[in-house]
């Protein structure tokens, strides 16, 4: 299926793999995981053919389907039917089809003629793709992603980031592609979608190679592990599940301790003796043997892992404000002929706390994307109190420019603030030396993420909008998160499939979308956070 010899992965000037050499065979339901910034999302775009390694060769055999983490260019006008069906080249026959349906109704004579021979060869074509039976498939799949009829009517430009993702994740399973590459899959998804893709995934035949932060994705999925080591620059390879993926890795870092202990006890005793041995002339170069000894032992055994670095995150010291420095009336947003809500009413006072809650689709984006000013609202507005601060965090990272280097974007940011502070916070948020010098377009969904925060670190803000912060993040750094959550005593409006994250924030309100209800939190709100 895919075999990779030799491969060599950099981000830019820094290595990330080297010489690594692996297969990916049918069957074989591979997690790849490793900290942010190992590489992870840049392996997978080698495998799929998007990327080149810095050096070695990837060979595939067999159809791929890629689901990378950034949204793919697609034609807004398209609706969201036609680009899963285009997966199989179905939207073109099915558009076909309808096209010479029209023909024959209203055309005459040798026109009438043309249209019922094209109809004939279209409905040949669509029986060798699979029928009308594989549009009830693509339908099937994109149900159970959360996506029903009434949305895949629609355009692709009249639905939400999630929404988009979840339709490409339906392209991709509903291709039949032989193996899959999916980079956190999970991102967008309900609990229940979440409990059909674990299903989906394990029933898979062919390969499959996941990136997922989804604990319980990679314990009920995955047969094999690809852990990405920073640190040595090397993928270990795993053939096991990943339960005892873990009790492996801790076994070998067990072994990895005792024999380092053993080589260090020994060469001691070795360099000792040698000290002894150099006060004679004559022992001079057996000493010198004996040092040599020594080094070897040293090298011959594998260090201790280090741990992984972790970004710390604290979001900022809040600006002063008055005591309602958010208001919005009368908010409502249609796309077309779509209503998403309308009238929503909201007053973020000083220091609040409120989560938005609704199922995909409800409008939970575009409610924050108003209240940031990135969108306009169709009737209401939105009411900048006294001493408003905003910081946004975009699930889909709008809010970085991509052509732009990682210090570009900090220092947009925040402006006045001397270069070395700036680097400084960038290196808490492990940006460090050329890897401040990356466009933001290159780096993985991870990195962009603790890029997009480290941007609010510097704001200043006093109301915080934050729309989904903890995905595409590895536990330690999702715990930094929500540790900031905890702590930060400004206003946060928060959008989560995380219940993690809504324990951390301890909301005070809730507000229900689309039909915009306000109340006050209690626990029986918590059961709807995995399936808003």
């Amino acid at each position: 299926m895919i075999t990779a010899t030799d491969i060599e992965l950099r981000a830019g000037a820094r290595l990330l793999i080297e010489k690594a050499t692996f297969r990916v065979n049918p069957g074989d339901r591979v997690g790849l995981v490793g900290r942010n910034g190992a590489g992870k999302t840049t392996l997978t775009r080698v495998l799929a053919g998007e990327a080149l390694p810095a050096a070695g060769t990837v060979t595939r055999s067999g159809s791929i389907g890629y689901l990378p983490q950034d949204p793919r260019e697609v034609d807004l006008e398209e609706s969201a039917r036609d680009r899963i069906l285009s997966a199989r080249g179905l939207d073109e026959v099915i558009r076909g089809l309808r096209a010479a349906e029209q023909a024959m109704a209203t055309a005459t004579g040798a026109e009438r003629d043309r249209a019922v021979r094209r109809y004939g060869r279209l409905e040949d074509r669509l029986h060798v793709l699979g029928g009308y039976a594989a549009e009830a498939e693509a339908a099937a799949i994109a149900s159970s992603l959360g996506l029903p009829d009434r949305v895949l009517n629609q355009p692709l430009g009249t639905l939400s980031g999630g929404q988009r993702r979840r339709v490409e994740l339906a392209r991709i399973l509903f291709s039949g592609a032989e193996t899959l590459l999916l980079d956190e899959p999970t991102n967008h998804l309900d609990a229940d979608s979440i409990v059909w893709l674990r299903d989906f995934l394990r029933s898979h035949t062919g390969g499959l190679v996941v990136i997922s932060h989804d604990v319980g994705l990679l314990e009920a999925v995955v047969n094999r592990v690809f852990h990405l080591d920073a640190g040595r620059c090397v993928i270990d390879v795993y053939n096991v599940g990943w339960k005892a993926y873990l009790a492996q890795r801790e076994t070998d870092e067990r072994r990895r301790k005792r024999e380092q202990a053993n080589a260090q006890r020994q060469a001691a005793a070795l360099m000792a003796q040698a000290d002894k041995m150099r006060a004679k002339a004559t022992k001079a170069k057996a000493a010198q043997q004996m040092d040599r000894r020594a080094r070897q032992l040293l090298a011959s055994v594998e260090g201790e892992r280090k741990s992984d670095r972790v970004a710390k995150i604290r979001f900022p010291d809040p600006a002063p404000c008055g005591r309602t420095p958010l208001i919005a009336e009368g908010l409502s947003k249609s796309y077309g002929s779509l209503e998403i809500f309308t009238d929503v009413n909201l007053a973020i006072d000083r220091g609040s706390r409120v989560v938005v809650l609704g199922l995909n689709g409800a409008g939970k984006t575009t409610l924050l994307r108003l209240l940031a000013g990135v969108d306009k609202p169709d009737t209401g507005r939105v009411i900048a109190g006294h001493g408003l601060k905003l910081g946004y965090y975009a699930q889909e990272h709008e809010t970085l420019e991509a052509g732009r280097t990682v210090l570009e974007n900090m220092r947009s940011a925040a402006p006045d603030l001397p270069e070395v502070e700036v680097r400084k916070i960038l290196g808490s948020f492990l940006f460090s030396g050329d890897d401040v010098d990356k466009p933001a377009g290159v780096l993985s969904g991870g990195e962009k993420t603790r890029l997009a925060l480290a941007t609010l670190v510097v704001s200043s803000a006093n109301v915080l909008l934050l729309d989904e912060p903890t995905n595409n993040l590895d536990p330690a750094s999702r715990q930094e998160i929500l540790s900031a959550l905890r702590t930060f005593t400004g206003a946060i409006v928060l959008v989560t499939h995380d219940e993690g994250a809504v324990e951390a924030l301890q909301p005070e309100r809730v507000i229900l979308l689309p039909d915009g209800v306000e109340d006050i939190w209690s626990d029986e709100f918590a059961d709807l956070v995995a399936l808003a």
